[in-house]
C-alpha cells in the first residue's frame, strides 16, 4: 500500500496568477520558501530553502503544464502533483498530491505532517495571491535549528 498526502483549496484568482506564483521564484519567496537558485522549468533542477531550515532541498524531475500542472520530486521517495483547475467564476482550484511512500509507522507520520504542510502552502499562497499577505513570515521560527 502507498500512502499519500492531499490538500485542496480555491483560490479567488485566474489561473494564469495562480500557475506563476507557484513556478516564480520571486512569488514563492514571498509566502513559501526563503530562496530559490530559479523558476520552476520542466527538465530543470531547482534548489529550495525555508527560512525555518539551513539546509537546501534539491527540486527535480520537474515536469510544467502551462496553467494546468506542476510535477517535482523534493524527497526521493515521492513525488509532488499540483493541478490547477479554472472555475466558472475565473478562480482556481488548486490540489496537491504527495505520493510515493510504503505504508509503516514512520510513513504515515509523514502523510499526516504533509497533509498540514500542503494545506498551509495553500492557504499561504491564497492569502499572499488575493491579499498580499505572508502568512508564512515568522510561523515556523520555532523550528529552527540555529
Amino acid at each position: 500500500m502507498r500512502l499519500e498526502s492531499n490538500a485542496a483549496l480555491q483560490i479567488q484568482k485566474p489561473i494564469e496568477e495562480v500557475y506563476e506564483g507557484i513556478v516564480n521564484p520571486e512569488k514563492m519567496t514571498n509566502y513559501f520558501i526563503s530562496e530559490s537558485s530559479g523558476f520552476l522549468e520542466t527538465g530543470k533542477i531547482v534548489s529550495w530553502k525555508f527560512p525555518e531550515f539551513n539546509e537546501r532541498y534539491p527540486i527535480t524531475n520537474i515536469k510544467l503544464e502551462n496553467n494546468r500542472s506542476i510535477s517535482f520530486v523534493w524527497d526521493p521517495e515521492t513525488v509532488v502533483n499540483i493541478t490547477l483547475e479554472k472555475l466558472p467564476d475565473n478562480s482556481t482550484l488548486v490540489r496537491v498530491n504527495e505520493n510515493g511512500k510504503d505504508l509503516s509507522e514512520d510513513n504515515l507520520k509523514w502523510a499526516l505532517s504533509n497533509s498540514g504542510g500542503w494545506a498551509n502552502f495553500l492557504a499561504c499562497l491564497k492569502a499572499y495571491l488575493e491579499y498580499g499577505i505572508q502568512l508564512r513570515k515568522g510561523a515556523f521560527d520555532f523550528m529552527r535549528k540555529d
